[in-house]
């Protein structure tokens, strides 16, 4: 009866530790994978210009021309909301959308052109480091690129920050549940290219309407009531909707659709993206190009 005992617990207790260093393994090449993909992002002039910068020379640009058009909103001090306040939120949204949707979903399309992803397959490379690596890269660039764009609207255009605990976890979350649901959506997108080539063609313009459509560039009230609808059903519309509640004062909530953030909304939209993204990732994610 021992012997069977002491058998037992061997074999109970071998799979717990393989199981323990295979995770070790994963996470260890994961953290590996993620300094690899950072240094790449970084080194290529056109990823880090047109996704990692691009949300900053739109402020500076934004904020430069219609700094004399009139407030945005005022302050509960009496101070105005410029132009740089209002668009800044706007273009934190954004910046995530590159971050996930345009960034990673060029980025994989083209390895998996080119060849890359199917010799990654070959490899003793564990997937799930694999994945890891890349969302490691879009959540180090993308908080980077947030970071930037705060230093940048505070410094050069002298944008009060909050100082509430409470607007900064808005911010967290808000920013968490966005860039989590568009790197699940750049990861799915990157299989709609035939070509590495076709890639930004195919791509850059889905996350450029979305721009237009979702109250980044132009207020969302202002837009037709169709559009404003069909913009209502993606993902970029409640993640500005979310920073601009951050960022703005509670008075502006007023020119929202339906009159206030909804912050609700808001986390039960970004919710349902970031479940339906990892779903098509799931479903559209190839090692090999779709010719192959």
């Amino acid at each position: 009866m021992s012997g069977v005992g002491g058998g037992t617990a061997t074999r109970t207790t071998r799979p717990r530790a393989s199981s323990s260093s295979g995770l070790r393994r994963v996470l260890t090449l994961g953290g590996v994978q993620v300094r690899h993909e950072v240094r790449t992002y970084f080194r290529a002039g056109d990823t880090v210009f047109f996704t990692f910068l691009f949300p900053v020379v739109m402020l500076a640009i934004f904020s430069t021309a219609f700094s004399a058009s009139g407030p945005y909103g005022v302050r509960p001090d009496g101070s105005a909301v410029d132009a740089a306040a209002y668009y800044l939120p706007g273009m934190i949204a954004a910046g995530v959308l590159l971050s996930g949707v345009q960034g990673l979903g060029v980025e994989i399309a083209v390895e998996r052109s080119d060849g890359t992803l199917k010799r990654l397959a070959g490899t003793p490379l564990p997937v799930a480091s694999w994945f890891l690596g890349k969302l490691g890269q879009v959540v180090t660039t993308s908080l980077l690129q947030v970071a930037l764009l705060l230093v940048v609207a505070a410094v050069l255009f002298r944008v009060p920050l909050p100082t509430d605990a409470t607007s900064w976890a808005t911010l967290g979350w808000v920013w968490l549940l966005g860039l989590a649901g568009s790197a699940l959506l750049g990861i799915a997108l990157s299989r709609l290219p035939r070509t590495g080539r076709s890639a930004t063609a195919v791509i850059v313009p889905i996350a450029l309407v979305l721009q237009f459509v979702s109250g980044v560039y132009l207020p969302f009230a202002q837009l037709p009531t169709w559009l404003q609808q069909v913009a209502s059903a993606f993902p970029l519309k409640w993640l500005a909707q979310g920073m601009r509640s951050v960022f703005l004062p509670k008075s502006s909530a007023a020119a929202e659709v339906g009159g206030s953030w909804d912050l609700a909304g808001v986390a039960l939209w970004l919710a349902v993206w970031l479940v339906a993204g990892a779903v098509a990732a799931r479903l559209a994610f190839r090692w090999g190009r779709r010719d192959a």
